[in-house]
């Protein structure tokens, strides 16, 4: 029979035995629930549109298509920008597509297709996703990116 000091004991442990399986298990838990970029990416492209960049350099002009640059500002202050395009940094992209938000552009919901370009193609990628879950019907992104784009000469505005 165990005296009342080693049930006390024993409780302690099973206790704590207890108590760090739980944290670890919560911790295991939350790891298996946090997604990677490369799971964004890989449901983004399963649903989203690249547009190539000589098909892109031939709808510059059009008036049925937008081009929105999700780039930082510094990054468009030292390379430039694609011409006519409109500068939404992806951090705000929301409160731009997002009727009833005080800053929404009408050019979310112009119907109009809407080309998303970045650097390199993964941000633009994101964010053609995000317009589409945000009810935008012809949200693309441009395959490669800005980096494409001037690589292929495609004209651009400082």
């Amino acid at each position: 029979m165990l005296s009342n000091r080693h049930r006390h004991e024993r409780l302690r442990l099973v206790t704590w035995v207890l108590a760090v399986c739980g944290v670890m298990a919560g911790c295991a838990q939350q790891g298996a629930a946090i997604k990677g970029v490369a799971d964004y990416r890989a449901a983004a492209a399963a649903t989203v549109d690249l547009l190539d960049v000589q098909s892109a350099m031939e709808r510059v002009g059009d008036d049925s298509v937008i081009f929105i640059d999700v780039r930082e500002g510094d990054e468009i202050s030292r390379h430039g920008s694609i011409e006519g395009a409109i500068h939404v940094p992806r951090g705000v992209l929301e409160f731009y597509i997002d009727p009833n938000a005080r800053g929404h552009m009408d050019e979310f919901s112009s119907g109009k297709t809407i080309v998303f370009y970045c650097a390199t193609g993964g941000r633009s990628l994101l964010a053609a996703k995000l317009a589409q879950d945000m009810g935008v019907t012809d949200a693309v992104s441009l395959d490669g990116g800005f980096t494409a784009w001037a690589r292929a000469n495609g004209p651009v505005s400082e």
